[in-house]
């Protein structure tokens, strides 16, 4: 099985494969709605076969594809214990 982007390459972006997965999550999240609300209104003036091609990717998969050109970045913020 052959997984794109390499996972090497999407852990090396990252400080552990717990952050890779919490990161991929949301920011799937955010495609995901926004996916949602494009498609919302665009089915109201778009064709069939455009409406296909908006969505014809997964949400997941854009989100890795993000991680390893570096377009989605994060920061890790330290919690004060009380």
């Amino acid at each position: 099985m052959v997984i794109k982007p390499d996972i090497d390459l999407l852990l090396s972006k990252v400080d552990s494969k717990y952050t890779l997965c919490i990161l991929a999550a949301k920011r799937a999240r955010q495609i995901n709605d926004m996916i949602h609300g494009v498609r919302d209104q665009a089915m109201l003036s778009m064709a069939p076969a455009q409406l296909a091609a908006l969505t014809s990717t997964k949400p997941l998969t854009l989100a890795l594809e993000e991680i390893a050109s570096d377009d989605v970045s994060y920061e890790r913020v330290k919690e004060s214990i009380k």
